[in-house]
């Protein structure tokens, strides 16, 4: 079970490892695969959706006998009420607090005692739960997500203790790690009215509120099966899942859910500057970023070619900003751009870096800034689209190599209100990206006027 706030640096550093990582302000397990391209008819998936309104994905990888099966419920931190921040988070937990049949913490043990691992992760826009185990041990873990489904318990005994552990958690993760505070303070300037603004664990006065009442809630509201995706990836075949699928799922009743609210985030009409000082930060960071469209969001049409500009600019030690700025002229010792176009809302572009030790944060933001306005000003090449869209292409290949990391893209993708041929046609649409197009989305996006910037510098305490 997540929460907290991760740094752009760690998230670029995740997609790396992992590609398709950007999960800008996202928890760390989940950031692992969340957006991953990879064509979904290269793995034979499949879709079907049950009387009761739960679509099913099946992706068939036959390599190892093991399966995972990934529970995506429509519904995360963005959908919080307001004063009760924290709340979707806090169901997660409780989730694992058992059911009319099943005892507080029993249902990860019994994962546990046929080989298997579980756990989950709250994002703003989503709230998946997953389990790996041996493909003949898939039934039993359908079973115990179908149980949680439709029978949790929440009690007064459950929430007290387990309020406690979330306001721990957020004082581990955040309150006691300046980046996170940082991060928090950073996204509450960049999104003036989007539920962005709030951090997905919570605000530690709405989570020492954080009854029974609202978990219950929250629970009836949104946790309905038609509200739900489930994904099986593995060893697996359609048939099969299916029968599974309609043996423990079908039974679910169907309830109405209520519609994501439709926030509209006002013009920005100021530049914001942020700066935070600690004993614990070793060294300076910078961070800046601008309001930017989504699949789902704005100019969903920019989202290709703001893809393209990311991987130019900032990732990988052959990009405009570290070359420019690590490699050669020794300004800083990490720096890169990101943006993460899944979001249900407006998503954000941004860049960041790690200052060198004796470097001026406010000249090296020069520095950075120069590379960023020339690239606006000047635009990329058309050489430099080509290779960024080659080798996003062919990391959409390489994906297929991670059996959890299909779940995630996949799930991802559909819980947001994609479609399996959104994902599949990913490696096209990147193709069919042009030079124009790119420099356009530059131009539109990175206005100066509009940014957020933050400096979180290390404070001397002698």
């Amino acid at each position: 079970m997540t929460a907290g706030a991760v740094s752009p640096a760690i998230a670029v550093r995740m997609r790396r490892a992992a590609r398709w990582a950007v999960a800008f302000g996202a928890f760390a397990l989940s950031v692992a695969l969340l957006a991953s391209p990879a064509a979904a008819k290269r793995f034979d998936a499949e879709t079907f959706t049950l009387a009761n309104g739960l679509q099913v994905v099946v992706i068939p990888i036959h390599r190892a006998p093991i399966a995972s099966q990934m529970v995506w419920y429509k519904a995360g931190a963005a959908d919080d009420p307001r004063g009760a921040s924290g709340i979707a988070h806090f169901l997660e937990h409780l989730m694992f607090r058992g059911t009319r049949t099943v005892a507080p913490g029993a249902f990860s043990h019994a994962v546990a005692d046929i080989g298997g691992r579980d756990n989950a992760f709250t994002m703003h826009d989503y709230t998946g739960f997953y389990e790996t185990v041996a493909a003949d041990r898939l039934a039993t873990v359908m079973r115990l997500e179908a149980d949680r489904m439709a029978n949790l318990v929440i009690t007064d005994a459950k929430v007290s203790p387990e309020r406690k552990v979330i306001i721990e958690e957020r004082h581990t993760r955040i309150d006691n790690n300046p980046q996170s505070l940082f991060q928090e303070s950073f996204d509450a300037a960049l999104y003036l009215n989007l539920p962005y603004h709030r951090p997905v664990i919570g605000w530690l006065a709405e989570m020492q509120r954080l009854s029974t009442a609202d978990a219950l809630a929250f629970y009836r509201a949104w946790y309905a099966p038609n509200n739900a995706v489930v994904v099986i990836s593995g060893d697996v075949t359609p048939a099969q899942v299916r029968a599974l699928a309609e043996k423990y799922y079908g039974p679910i009743p169907a309830r109405p859910v209520p519609a994501h609210v439709v926030v509209p985030e006002p013009p920005h009409v100021v530049a914001v500057s942020l700066t935070m000082k600690s004993a614990r930060v070793p060294d300076p960071s910078w961070l800046r970023a601008y309001l930017a469209p989504s699949y789902t969001a704005g100019d969903a049409q920019q989202a290709y070619a703001l893809q393209v500009a990311a991987e130019i600019l900032g990732d990988g030690a052959t990009s405009r900003l570290y070359k420019g700025l690590v490699v050669d002229r020794k300004l800083a010792l990490d720096a890169g751009a990101y943006y993460d176009p899944t979001t249900r809302y407006l998503s954000n572009f941004g860049f960041y870096a790690t200052v060198a030790k004796g470097v001026d944060p406010a000249a090296f933001q020069d520095a950075a800034l120069d590379i960023v306005h020339a690239a606006v000003r000047d635009g990329l090449t058309a050489e430099e689209v080509a290779r960024a869209k080659a080798r996003m292409q062919a990391e959409a290949v390489y994906a297929r190599d991670s059996l959890d990391g299909l779940a995630r893209s996949v799930g991802a993708a559909v819980a947001n209100g994609r479609t399996l041929d959104d994902v599949e046609a990913w490696p096209d649409r990147i193709g069919a990206v042009t030079v124009e197009q790119v420099n356009a989305a530059l131009k539109s996006v990175l206005d100066d006027n509009h940014a957020v910037t933050g400096f979180l510098l290390p404070e001397r305490t002698s």
